[in-house]
């Protein structure tokens, strides 16, 4: 006999697919856990995700396998297990965010455990996790971007003052 009503089966049966929505649009997704961490360093976690247009779900993990499956994710149902929280964003601009972030709180928190992830639909591991974590991020690369298409420009234009000043000297 079973002993959830209609309406709530209907009830958790929206929330997957909502959620297999979000899983579907997700340009990057990590799974960790979390375990150990207190209450503030996780609202903490979550702020940061959050201003940095990162999500961070804590979903029963049958729920989340049958929003996997949904959403046509495979490879990850082996990290579906024990204490699972999923971060994820649908910013194409920085994928490498949530690694960064998570990675930096796994550092200070020795209690986070990344277990594995997936960007831009490719299975990815935790050392390949840590990788893009060193990865600077799109305005820290335009920035270097931009410092490195400068340089000639300035190089060439203390030269020139250079000749100048010589030419002045004579």
């Amino acid at each position: 006999m079973n002993h959830l009503s209609k309406a709530a089966i209907a009830a958790k049966e929206k929330l997957v697919d909502a959620f297999a929505e979000e899983l579907k649009a997700a340009k990057a997704i990590l799974v960790i856990d979390y375990l150990g961490l207190t209450v503030d360093e996780v609202t903490n976690m979550r702020k940061e995700l959050r201003d940095n247009d990162v999500k961070m779900k804590v979903i029963k993990n049958t729920y989340l396998r049958r929003a996997a499956k949904k959403a046509g994710i495979e490879g990850l149902e082996d990290t579906f297990v024990g204490p699972t929280a999923v971060i994820y964003t649908d910013n194409a601009d920085d994928v490498t965010e949530p690694a960064r972030i998570v990675s930096k709180y796994e550092d200070d928190f020795d209690v986070i455990n990344i277990k594995g992830g997936m960007l831009e639909g490719k299975l990815t591991s935790k050392e390949e996790i840590k990788q893009l974590a060193s990865i600077p991020g799109r305005e820290g690369l335009l920035s270097m971007l931009v410092s490195v298409l400068q340089a000639p420009v300035r190089d060439f234009a203390y030269a020139v003052k250079a000749v100048a000043e010589s030419k002045d000297e004579d």
